[in-house]
């Protein structure tokens, strides 16, 4: 892999989750490794993702099968906590540089729902050194990030 990025996939369409894990796939085939932490979606979305076990390593702190939106806000209130464990092990795989290619899969959203703000975000990937590649998704990019991005794809939905 060349020089590492950092690319941000954001935007109202649907397919940043989808377009990012190609995109790791495609790393991971030319035998670069690979980690996707994934934030806010649930563990019922997961089934297929395992499968691309070991060679991609996947990772989700949260316990609950639905997706963050759909907790009650206890719920809520404990999947923070684990949500807050995921960043930190981000940082950890940044600062070990732990793979090549990091995918911090709906990481852009946790701003918007209080967890963190886009300034912590902004302190990981300060982290990052020049060899790794750090690709983010989320539907909304906060202007504090779009420093940080070397590249930025929007996706928005069209209805034909």
């Amino acid at each position: 892999m060349e020089e590492g990025l950092v690319q941000i996939y954001s935007g109202e369409g649907h397919g940043k989750s989808a377009a990012a894990i190609g995109r790791a796939l495609q790393v991971a085939c030319n035998g670069e490794n690979v980690v996707i932490i994934r934030f806010l979606k649930g563990m019922r979305n997961d089934g297929f993702l395992k499968r691309l076990e070991p060679e991609i390593k996947i990772f989700r702190f949260e316990k609950h099968d639905e997706g963050y939106e759909e907790l009650n806000e206890q719920e809520k209130a404990e999947e923070k906590t684990n949500i807050l464990n995921a960043l930190n092990f981000a940082r950890k795989v940044i600062a070990t540089q732990e793979c090549d290619f990091l995918l911090l899969d709906e990481i852009l959203a946790l701003p918007d729902y209080g967890i963190t703000t886009a300034e912590a975000i902004g302190d990981i990937l300060k982290m990052k050194d020049e060899s790794m590649h750090i690709l983010l998704t989320g539907r909304r990019l906060p202007d504090s990030l779009r420093k940080y991005a070397d590249s930025i794809t929007t996706l928005t939905t069209e209805i034909v």
